[in-house]
């Protein structure tokens, strides 16, 4: 077996790192639109006796993660290749939507029906919310991801490439309160998919959504600043770094 080169190993360990972050972005877009508010969990919390309304749609557990995987793919790889990820993102739902737009217009042995219950067999209702909730995701989901690399990059030329914790978190919060603010409106006034009581007023019922899940994702986008730290070091040593025998197996063959 011919030795491979040091450029060779370099670029398989490269190539197989940016897949999975790639793989890990895509998969938690995905199950985003699939989960969406098909159920809402209470994480409300009292505060100096104060009760804080806290409502997350189960869809947003996975998306605080995608973030991470832009900035990373940012730091490590460049603009250009977290732009690529996000459109192929972006593609990839698409196709989602394709599939269960056909599931429900293609002749089957169960059919739209309402039981005696006044519900839809399980994919039907799957189907009604994801093509619902999709609508509004993926709109907030072009300006969110678009808006995080722009600002990451904006605050990496701004402060000379210093200060990662600031691009890191900087970009993040502004984009997470776009993506929250877009999705949720889209999802009540396009889609009408949220739980809301027709008794109470529209917006701060809206707000408290709003609030919340955006809430939950600052929380995890401060929390993922050292293990974004550690995550860049790592990545970076790792594919600049080759291992000591000149046979490691390619990528190729990894995969």
């Amino acid at each position: 077996m011919t030795p491979r080169t040091t450029l060779h190993l370099n670029r398989d360990r490269s190539e197989l790192a940016f897949l999975a972050l790639a793989g890990i972005f895509i998969s938690s877009m995905t199950m985003l639109n699939i989960l969406g508010a098909t159920r809402i969990l209470d994480m409300s919390f009292t505060l100096a006796g104060l009760r804080i309304p806290l409502s997350v749609p189960i869809g947003v557990l996975p998306y605080p993660i995608t973030f991470l995987c832009t900035d990373l793919i940012s730091e490590v790889y460049g603009r250009r290749r977290a732009t690529w990820v996000v459109i192929v993102g972006f593609i990839a739902n698409l196709w989602l939507l394709l599939i269960i737009w056909l599931g429900g217009v293609l002749p089957g042995l169960n059919s739209p029906v309402e039981d005696v219950a006044g519900r839809l067999p399980l994919f039907f209702e799957i189907r009604a919310a994801t093509l619902g909730g999709t609508v509004g995701s993926m709109i907030a989901y072009l300006i969110a991801q678009f808006c995080d690399v722009y600002l990451f990059h904006f605050w990496k030329d701004l402060t000379d490439g210093k200060h990662l914790w600031l691009r890191n978190n900087g970009s993040t919060l502004v984009s997470q309160f776009l993506d929250t603010f877009a999705v949720l409106t889209i999802a009540h006034f396009y889609a009408g998919i949220l739980p809301m009581d027709a008794n109470q007023p529209v917006w701060p019922q809206l707000w408290t959504y709003i609030f919340s899940g955006y809430v939950f994702k600052v929380v995890f986008a401060l929390l993922d600043t050292l293990p974004f730290y550690w995550l860049t070091s790592w990545l970076t040593q790792w594919v600049n770094t080759i291992p000591e025998s000149p046979e490691a197996p390619s990528f190729e063959q990894v995969v």
